[in-house]
């Protein structure tokens, strides 16, 4: 059968290289964006010349109306949804735990964890065989900072992800009777552009060294891992977490 999956997050760094990779496998693909038009086109445009289906839908993932609206247009498009990968999140900007800001703290629990929750909503009452869906599977993108803490710099950050992979547990031991599989991934120092939007633009030239590998990964390296995890191969896989962060632990 062939997938039919929403990329949350994927008009730019791991959230792209999943939507591409997903498309060069077969899948039709939601790009879904909030600001960035154009590279969602990109990736839409990328997917089509490799011979895939997909469409760019914008939606913001601290806004229920929006993700709601997105799962619709995903129905209308490509008919029942098979996967869903939560990529979308913010990082913050970095400061220590007593420089919290209240407006910022709220802004990324609603789109790091209540964006994840509402699209994993949408995603059980589509896929859930107990409500007459054909199954699916679900990935959840959280960090590495959720077992580190992030201290120092982004521990509002980690908590939202640590949030994440709570869902992720709870949500497949809830759905694993009815056709769901749910699984996460941490990444690590991935080469993207979130470091730029977080306040260090150097921090993958800084620390990779630093790695236990030596470098940052790409972010064609968690799309593989993501792209594993919804398919047919990761079958007898739920309720797990893959750390893609090189040796970090």
């Amino acid at each position: 059968m062939r997938q039919v999956v929403i990329v949350t997050g994927a008009s730019r760094g791991i959230g792209a290289a999943t939507a591409r990779l997903l498309g060069r496998q077969g899948a039709d693909v939601v790009v879904n964006y909030t600001q960035a038009e154009a590279a969602a086109a990109a990736v839409v445009a990328d997917i089509a010349s490799a011979g895939g289906r997909a469409i760019a839908v914008r939606a913001d993932m601290a806004e229920e109306a929006d993700i709601v609206r997105m799962f619709a247009a995903c129905d209308d498009a490509f008919g029942p949804l098979t996967g869903l990968v939560n990529n979308a999140g913010i990082g913050g900007q970095k400061h220590r735990v007593e420089e919290t800001v209240l407006d910022d703290m709220m802004r990324l629990l609603r789109v790091n964890l209540g964006g994840v929750i509402l699209c994993t909503r949408e995603a059980v009452r589509r896929m859930s065989k107990r409500l007459g869906g054909n199954g699916g599977a679900i990935v959840n993108v959280s960090s590495i900072g959720a077992v580190t803490g992030s201290p120092n710099a982004w521990t509002d950050y980690a908590a939202t992800k640590g949030g994440v992979d709570t869902l992720t547990i709870g949500v497949a031991t809830e759905t694993v009777g009815y056709g769901i599989r749910v699984n996460g991934v941490r990444p690590g120092l991935i080469d993207t552009d979130i470091h730029a939007s977080s306040g260090m633009p150097d921090r993958v030239a800084r620390f990779a060294a630093k790695m236990p590998m030596g470098r940052a990964a790409q972010p064609e390296e968690v799309a593989e891992a993501i792209a594993f995890l919804l398919s047919y191969k990761a079958s007898y896989i739920t309720g797990t977490i893959v750390d893609v962060a090189g040796g970090v632990r």
